[in-house]
């Protein structure tokens, strides 16, 4: 069952929206107590989904956005009454995962909240990715600097030198990038390096 807080100031689209979203039966509405603010109420409630109504787009809320992207990322599904742009673009860069300008009537919800889960989990999944990525660059930069600490301060070649860091890492039952980096801070010079 996805759990879903509602912020919402208009009581007729939250209406609208909370009747949208029963209809599935999969889904636990969950109403965001009055005058606590969003931060706070995304941590206590602990939601799969947010869903913000920002009938008059402001600053104010945007930041409550980032704070929560920022703590507790989740999908954010957001419905103004305005096609503002650069508010649009401001509130993607927030973390809104879904950007919704409402009408008079309110659409079914179901594929939006959908389809911001998807695009929240996979955003998520190539973040990840690249801080796997990253990772990986620096092992292999500092590898790269500790194979060539041993080459000069031994007078051997490039593969002697990695023999030496995988005998080493092995010997102690360690990964090589953990025996590179501990050879570079022993270096007088590691600071600067």
């Amino acid at each position: 069952m996805l759990r879903v807080l509602l912020a919402d100031a208009n009581s007729e689209r939250a209406l609208a929206v909370q009747e949208s979203l029963a209809a599935s039966g999969t889904v636990e509405i969950v109403h965001a107590p009055a005058g606590e603010n969003l931060v706070d109420a995304v941590a206590a409630i602990a939601p799969d989904v947010v869903i913000v109504d920002m009938g008059l787009p402001d600053r104010d809320g945007l930041e409550s956005i980032r704070a929560i992207t920022a703590m507790n990322p989740r999908p954010i599904i957001m419905f103004t009454d305005r096609d503002d742009p650069d508010f649009m673009a401001e509130a993607i860069s927030a973390g809104v995962s879904s950007y919704n300008v409402l009408g008079a009537t309110v659409p079914d919800i179901k594929p939006i909240v959908a389809a911001a889960v998807m695009l929240f989990q996979r955003y998520r999944q190539i973040e990840e990715e690249l801080e796997r990525a990253k990772a990986t660059l620096a092992e292999r930069r500092t590898l790269e600097r500790a194979k060539a600490i041993l080459m000069r301060q031994r007078g051997i070649g490039e593969p002697e030198a990695y023999r030496w860091l995988r005998r080493k890492a092995m010997n102690e039952n360690r990964k090589i990038a953990e025996v590179a980096a501990e050879l570079l801070a022993k270096q007088p010079d590691a600071a600067s390096g």
